[in-house]
């Protein structure tokens, strides 16, 4: 089983930005297709941005198409979210999730896998 520790979060200003890492070990990540998830207070959890095992194929929220950039470097058994020009409404716990030998899926119950997650606050 993989364990995933993700880091990087913090406070910033609307408009600013922020990269999160997503840290694996246990297992190779050239292994798992690998997501992010977010949730805010009170609110369910939910898709942001997902990768191929190869890192090919990306898939986004249409809230955060355009603002933000998912990818991966398996020789550093690492996965990233750039996340620019961000919104008040972007304030969550994000979590990174990994689905072995998956497609990227933009929901999360096929991901075994999860990180304690990391937070993001938006100041406006």
């Amino acid at each position: 089983q993989v364990q995933l520790a993700e880091s990087g979060g913090g406070l910033v200003q609307a408009g600013g930005s922020l990269s999160l890492s997503c840290a694996a070990s246990g297992r190779t990540l050239s292994n798992y297709a690998m997501g992010w998830f977010r949730q805010a207070p009170g609110k369910e959890r939910e898709f942001v941005a997902s990768i191929s095992l190869s890192g090919g194929n990306t898939r986004y929220a249409d809230s955060v198409k355009g603002r933000f950039t998912i990818s991966r470097d398996n020789g550093k058994n690492t996965v990233y979210l750039r996340m620019n020009s961000l919104k008040p409404e972007d304030t969550a716990v994000y979590y990174c999730a990994a689905d072995r030998w998956g497609a990227g899926a933009v929901v999360a119950a096929p991901y075994e896998n999860w990180g304690q997650g990391t937070q993001v606050t938006v100041s406006s």
